[in-house]
């Protein structure tokens, strides 16, 4: 059988191929996808899910003209295969090469960039405003998924979408997941449109009857308020017409002829429309359909068998994080955990299996989980709220108004702080410090390895108010964890190294780096002190300042932002307490960081023991421009 994909250079070719050439081109795509991704890894299941979607839109709209907006991008690989990018798939989430998401600047087709969910329909309602502006006639649509529909900023588009009722599309993919299981009364509802078939039937017969009976004025009336009526009991779809949109579906959207004809219908209707595709994650490849949470985002896998490559070495920080949090709360059951649609990712999975009463996942509704922890911790218990930094950001007005400012105890921990790789600038978590040391009554730490992890976590339970704990994706540095767990009192750090020449001054992730590069710098002629300062607020004043006062240079070293992080706290305190040394602060640039691997990532900004011991050694031999250059993070 000849093969079709590889003539597949634009969308427009897709309109040279019969129905029978597009579904032999469905299975072509889907081989090709088990084959990257079980070399690279990546998001499997939501692509083999959205083949057929994919070909259904790029054969009935004129992308780039046609403006298309993925939600979240990790489901649009299909896209990127048809849009010119099939020969660099190998390259996908590789340094240099594809993102895991839609953005501007991979492809002109890429119509809006994002790594967040619940924000395609915003932004496509204003690329069709922004067209009727211009008097332009292009079609705009947006694809989100069932998962994102849990998003509140998601109802918020489609009521403003409903109200301006300019033409949109909106191909709702319903696979009855975001990663984890969907949780709460949309998937609900999109669960009982699914299974109702008898809606188009009873619509037409009762419409028919009512339109031959000979009534009156007052009499018509009433029959119209009944068919309201009866149309919200039987309407699949009633809710989004109430807002003011076309519904339509749902359709079976692995069936291209069905598909077809949908969007080509869908298309030619005035006004918002919202098409219901009903379609299976990990479609066509068994192990992804059989498990499709774990083939969400997975590791390089054997694509014959399914199975993933087993690497021996240290339990991943959220593995410890989730073992010491069902401990703690085995022991109170005022201990609640929290987590917005990621069970798996932030290992709370085994926490669920142990203590089902006692953890709450609110769905992708990261601003609502802020204010639900507040509203628990108001009523007496102890929240835990599992997210992951970058995610973390969604709901900053929550955390200042509901949590801060009514100073209650909710405890934030903050997976995948710091750079994490393959996923790119969407989701490393490089802003959690600077964005919340700022917040009154905010108490915030990172644990050297995965045993402080335990012992900050049981000091954070029984903190009287907010705190938050940010920890790194990816195993420990594979310290034992036999022993008791041993609080951290708040604002204490510990004296890892004493030295004359240098102060080093570590957060987290960088105390072992900063270790490793203090025995290299001693290799060198030169003695660095090293402190593990486990707290950026409060800072522990009584231990650094005496340092700092006798050290000849003091060098920072963090896995985030240089502005406003924990470096700009240091010389917050510095300067406060009028003491004068050369300071370096060693971290991330005021730029975006591309997607590589993390051990990459590191090395490119100094934040490895090599990084670390040049840039001490240029401290201790400051140049004469050093100081301006040492302060921009130069």
């Amino acid at each position: 059988m000849e093969d079709i994909l590889s003539r597949i250079d634009s969308p427009q070719d897709l309109r040279q191929l019969s129905l029978p050439q597009m579904k032999q081109l469905a299975g072509e795509i889907r081989h090709l996808l088990v084959q990257v991704l079980a070399r690279n890894g990546g998001h499997l299941a939501p692509n083999l899910g959205t083949v057929e979607l994919t070909l259904a839109l790029h054969a009935n709209f004129d992308s780039p003209k046609d403006r298309i907006v993925w939600d979240v991008g990790h489901q649009a690989y299909v896209h990127k295969i048809l849009t010119g990018r099939r020969d660099r798939l190998p390259t996908i989430r590789q340094e240099g090469g594809l993102s895991g998401y839609c953005r501007l600047v991979e492809s002109e087709h890429d119509a809006f960039g994002a790594g967040h969910g619940c924000t395609s329909i915003s932004a496509a309602l204003g690329y069709a405003v922004a067209r009727d502006h211009r008097g332009t006639d292009e079609h705009v649509i947006a694809v989100i998924g069932d998962g994102s529909l849990t998003g509140g900023m998601a109802w918020e588009a489609l009521s403003n979408a409903g109200h301006l009722g300019t033409n949109l599309l909106i191909v709702l993919n319903d696979n009855e997941m975001s990663i984890s299981p969907n949780v709460g009364a949309i998937p609900n509802y999109l669960d009982k449109i699914r299974t109702d078939r008898t809606y188009l039937r009873a619509k037409e017969e009762f419409e028919g009857l009512m339109n031959h009976l000979p009534l009156g004025k007052n009499m018509v009336e009433a029959v119209e308020r009944f068919k309201t009526g009866i149309k919200q009991l039987v309407t699949p779809g009633m809710l989004f017409e109430e807002l003011g949109l076309t519904y339509l579906g749902p359709v079976d959207g692995h069936n291209l002829d069905v598909m077809m004809d949908a969007v080509e219908g869908a298309k030619g209707i005035k006004g918002p429309v919202l098409l219901h595709v009903v379609t299976k994650k990990g479609k066509g490849y068994g192990p992804a359909e059989a498990d499709s949470i774990t083939f969400h985002g997975c590791s390089p896998f054997d694509s014959e068998t399914g199975e993933f490559v087993k690497k021996d070495g240290p339990p991943t920080y959220s593995k410890v994080f989730t073992n010491t949090l069902i401990d703690l709360a085995k022991a109170d059951e005022k201990i609640v955990a929290i987590t917005a649609a990621m069970l798996e990712g932030t290992g709370l999975v085994a926490f669920q299996k142990v203590l089902p009463k006692q953890i709450y996942d609110v769905g992708m509704t990261e601003q609502h989980a802020a204010t639900f922890a507040a509203g628990l911790a108001a009523g007496g218990m102890r929240p835990v709220v599992a997210i992951y930094s970058t995610f973390l950001q969604r709901s900053y007005d929550q955390i200042v108004h509901d949590v801060c400012i009514q100073n209650l105890p909710v405890v934030f921990a903050m997976d995948r702080a710091g750079l994490v790789g393959d996923d790119g600038p969407t989701h490393n978590g490089v802003f959690d410090i600077a964005y919340l040391r700022c917040l009154p009554n905010m108490v915030a730490g990172a644990p050297k390895d995965e045993d402080e992890l335990r012992g900050m976590l049981a000091t954070a339970v029984e903190h009287p108010g907010p705190i938050a704990i940010r920890f790194p994706r990816g195993a420990g540095v594979g310290v034992s964890l036999d022993g008791p767990i041993q609080k951290l009192p708040v604002g204490k750090a510990e004296v890892l190294r004493e030295g004359e020449d240098l102060l080093i001054l570590a957060y987290g992730s960088m105390v072992k780096p900063a270790m490793d590069a203090a025995e290299k710098l001693h290799e060198r002629g030169i003695e660095a002190a090293v402190v593990n300062t486990r707290w950026v607020k409060p800072l522990d004043l009584e231990t650094i300042l005496p340092l700092a006062r006798e050290a000849k240079a003091i060098l920072t070293v963090e896995e985030h932002q240089i502005m406003g992080g924990f470096g700009s706290a240091v010389a917050e305190a510095l300067a406060a307490a009028e003491v004068v040394k050369p300071l370096r602060i060693l971290g991330i640039p005021d730029q975006f960081v591309e997607h590589a691997t993390p051990k990459a990532q590191l090395a490119w900004f100094g934040l490895n023991a090599e990084g670390i011991t040049q840039a001490a050694t240029e401290i201790c031999v400051p140049t004469e421009d050093y100081r301006v250059t040492a302060l921009l993070g130069g």
